[in-house]
């Protein structure tokens, strides 16, 4: 073969060589951009935003999130900051397209020398590009579709639009996305308050968040804060003298910002998150960046966690009953406004770290005499009085065709015939139960529902004496109802919900329901006046002030209760174990359950002036022989005002003749 053919074979090889390598070329751009995302998806990209918790003073109670992301508008991005991302991440940033090519070019010097990729080269538009629509992996392949993206990018939007987009996506480390939680997160303050040194910090967290975190490699991250702020003078964004004063700040105290306490009310909060995903979804949850405002005191809160803690330990003290088997002894709390249904205070057990069970609105348990107001309050409303009289004396109760049932007072003597008001004082358990057989089961049942009970409660006998189990929220909202005249409010904890925007999901605002008469819920309230004057609830007396209540005790003392109410504030008391074993001998609602509440209503009610409940327009009084229950005369040596409606007041007088079993001694282990 000749020298000419030769050079002819040779030239046709180079060229179909050369063919291949542009085909190749070509075919793999084609293969990279096929699945090229759009970019103006950007404009209808949502990014995952933390949802926030607050207290009704608006305190951050706490965030769900899965990214810790607060949007912020570019605006308010200090002006020092973004010169200090560009000078240390992108300093060509405003004169490229979207890719640098002087920065390409030194990159892959540096990685050829290297034999592998240790630099990108990338501008702060590729950046963009591989956190929101590609993988991190390092190749060729995705380096050549963050530089098309990039591309696509700059031809659709502003520096300014990119500058934002950025801001708010990129990662900072220690969980905070986005510069304005990379600001909370490590200054404690918002974005738009960031000094200097503080811009500088941040702008050189991006490049690798781990190795120059101030909280994980403290010497790095001064390092890399000199770094930012000597590439700031070379640009002259600013003067040697602000950098050099700058590099000398101290870095942030994580202790400060980073380290909190357990976050306030977790109990409570625990609540708002089940309610919330139960009506949104967990989608909206943890990435929508929700507003929830809700109804929690932050003082009355920490009143009551502190009675709480302070309670159980003195109880555990006295009783000499520490923890068993794996079981300390728990308390439930709840705080509401008789007047909205606010819960502004819920304690669920003493110590959420180690169980979260929710002892206030999860935990079903008898409630034992806490439940008699109800059965009471249900024969007001049927026409009973105060003074009407119900036998107190042995009882057999027929349950089906064999079995039978013979309730017992605590103290396990009778006092004969009595009144209402005695037998609800000292908890009598004959005479409450004779009387839920007199106005049916039926209609009491009817009507602790329309008290806004929802638990199931068992049309039996022993429900008058408290057997069927409900929770602690549910009975603290009927005593709210006796509070509050008569009308129902549900118990209400979420206030309202707005989305990032402020735009309003949810708002809160429960239809009152008159649930029974006001002048009932004034009577029953009288009532438990009593019981606090001259029963079961004497130790409340030391408030000062008009206080009803009622104690609880279940069987075998498993269940302590003390549930009572001013004008202004109803709160509910539970101590027991959750594995219902005993509290002890005499650990009577009384002892073990209204203690709590007074060192709660002490410290709740203080500064404030006693004020009694409204009396309703139909009410009248007279006085009365509170042994007999008849009027009161010359003749009669004790007197009580009682409240009555028209019609229901005795007609006749005491007179000396007459006689009954006098009023008992009251004592610290009065009948349950």
């Amino acid at each position: 073969m000749n020298s000419m053919n030769i050079r002819t074979t040779l030239g046709l090889l180079a060229l179909v060589i050369t063919a291949i390598a542009i085909g190749g070329a070509i075919g793999l751009i084609l293969y990279s951009v096929w699945d090229l995302p759009e970019v103006h998806q950007l404009e209808e990209y949502k990014p995952s935003i933390t949802t926030r918790v607050y207290s009704s003073s608006n305190r951050l109670l706490a965030e769900f999130f899965l990214e810790n992301r607060t949007p912020v508008n570019i605006n308010d991005v200090p002006d020092m900051l973004i010169k200090a991302l560009i000078a240390t991440e992108d300093a060509r940033f405003n004169s490229h397209f979207g890719v640098d090519v002087r920065g390409i070019l030194r990159a892959s010097y540096r990685n050829i020398r290297a034999g592998k990729i240790l630099e990108g080269g990338s501008t702060l538009t590729q950046q963009l590009a591989k956190v929101l629509f590609l993988t991190p992996e390092r190749n060729y392949r995705r380096k050549l579709k963050e530089m098309l993206l990039a591309l696509k990018i700059e031809q659709r939007y502003t520096k300014r639009e990119i500058l934002s987009f950025y801001l708010n996506q990129i990662y900072f480390g220690n969980g905070a996305y986005g510069v304005e939680s990379a600001a909370q997160t490590y200054f404690g303050k918002n974005s738009r308050d960031l000094t200097l040194a503080e811009c500088a910090l941040l702008a050189g967290l991006p490049r690798s968040p781990k190795y120059y975190s101030p909280f994980l490699s403290p010497d790095g991250a001064r390092k890399r804060r000199s770094y930012v702020l000597q590439r700031m003078t070379v640009l002259k964004v600013i003067s040697e003298e602000a950098a050099s004063e700058a590099d000398r700040s101290p870095l942030p105290d994580q202790r400060k910002f980073v380290q909190k306490g357990p976050n306030p009310a977790p109990y409570f909060v625990e609540y708002i998150r089940q309610k919330v995903e139960e009506r949104f979804g967990s989608g909206i949850l943890y990435s929508g960046g929700l507003n929830i405002y809700t109804s929690i005191d932050d003082t009355l809160q920490s009143y009551a966690e502190d009675s709480v803690h302070s309670w159980l330990a003195t109880l555990e003290k006295n009783t000499k009953r520490p923890a068993a088997d794996g079981y300390k002894v728990q308390a439930a709390f709840v705080v509401i406004s008789p007047s909205t249904g606010h819960i502004l205070a819920m304690v669920g057990g003493r110590d959420y770290a180690e169980s979260q069970f929710n002892r206030a609105w999860q935990a079903l348990r008898q409630p034992g005499s806490a439940f008699k107001p109800v059965v009471y309050a249900a024969a007001i409303e049927k026409g009973y009085s105060a003074v009407d009289r119900l036998t107190d004396a042995p009882l057999t109760v027929k349950l089906d065709g064999k079995n039978t049932w013979m309730p017992e007072n605590f103290t396990r003597t009778f006092q004969g015939s009595v009144t209402l008001r005695k037998a609800l004082a000292q908890s009598l358990n004959v005479p409450t139960v004779r009387l839920l057989a007199d106005i049916g089961m039926e209609d009491a049942v009817r009507f602790a529902k329309k008290l806004g009970i929802n638990s199931a409660l068992k049309e039996v006998p022993s429900l008058a004496l408290g057997s069927s189990d409900i929770t602690l929220l549910e009975l603290t909202s009927v005593y709210a109802t006796f509070a509050n005249q008569g009308i129902r409010l549900d118990p209400v904890a979420i206030i309202q919900i707005t989305d990032s925007t402020g735009r309003i999901l949810y708002s809160n605002e429960p239809a009152p329901v008159q649930a029974m008469r006001p002048e009932t819920a004034y009577i029953i309230t009288n009532l438990l006046k009593g019981v606090v004057e001259r029963g079961t609830g004497w130790k409340a007396r030391e408030l000062g002030r008009p206080v009803a209540g009622k104690t609880g005790t279940t069987n075998d003392y498993r269940d302590a209760w003390f549930i009572g109410y001013t004008p202004t504030l109803a709160a509910g008391v539970w101590v027991g174990y959750d594995d219902q074993r005993s509290l002890g001998s005499k650990a009577t609602g009384a002892r073990a359950a209204l203690p709590l509440w007074m060192t709660f209503m002490k410290q709740a009610l203080r500064g404030t002036e006693p004020a009694d409940f409204p009396v309703p327009a139909n009410i009248i009084f007279k006085n009365i022989d509170p042994r007999s229950g008849l009027l009161s005369s010359e003749q009669c040596t004790v007197s009580l005002r009682e409240a009555f409606l028209p019609g229901t007041e005795p007609r006749r007088y005491c007179d000396e003749q007459i006689q009954d079993v006098p009023e008992s001694a009251i004592q610290d282990e009065s009948p349950e």
